[in-house]
């Protein structure tokens, strides 16, 4: 008896370029991982200038500009995304800096890390928008949501709750409160 499974492969980006924990998960799964470093597999000629719904000021910085057109040439062969927010500033490291960097990568500058999360965000295809792990369990928790996801390519129960700086939300406290830490601080 032959099953009717259909199993579609994909190209997954994933923002930051290159981070480690969730590049072999998307291999792993059977998908592509989409990188800006390899573009022998897009096309054999690469335009650093190419055209794309991104219109940048004259004065956007070369620096952001030249990440953007890095990422360009990859919009078009994307099927799905995975963006990992950006580590607390309170944030204690649990690995030596060398590990943290191979494993959740650097956003290089925050300005080409937030247009490149809004391009993305705004591309027709299945986002998966989750929070910086702080912890062992966050960590396991964010592998087994990216399994999830490249399973069936699902977000919508999946994404963590954050902020548009990708930050995860913080509770809100009362205006008394605020009113006390201002007065305090003056």
């Amino acid at each position: 008896m032959i099953s009717n499974i259909f199993i579609f492969f994909m190209n997954v980006l994933v923002i930051p370029d290159g981070a480690m924990i969730v590049v072999p998960l998307i291999e792993k799964n059977g998908h592509t991982y989409l990188s800006p470093v390899n573009f022998s597999k897009y096309d054999n000629e690469v335009n650093l200038n190419p055209n794309f719904d991104v219109k940048l000021s004259s004065e956007t910085p070369s620096g952001v500009r030249g990440r953007i057109s890095l990422l360009a040439p990859l919009l078009e062969h994307a099927d799905a995304a995975i963006i990992l927010g950006q580590r607390p500033s309170d944030y204690k490291p649990m690995y030596n800096v060398l590990n943290e960097l191979i494993l959740f990568c650097g956003n290089g500058c925050n300005n080409a890390h937030s247009l490149a999360v809004n391009i993305v965000s705004n591309l027709d295809i299945p986002v998966l928008k989750l929070a910086y792990p702080t912890t062992r369990s966050e960590i396991i928790e964010l592998i087994g949501k990216v399994n999830l996801f490249l399973q069936d390519f699902d977000s919508s129960n999946l994404n963590d709750d954050l902020d548009c700086d990708l930050k995860t939300k913080k509770d809100k406290f009362p205006f008394s409160v605020f009113k006390k830490i201002l007065n305090n601080s003056i």
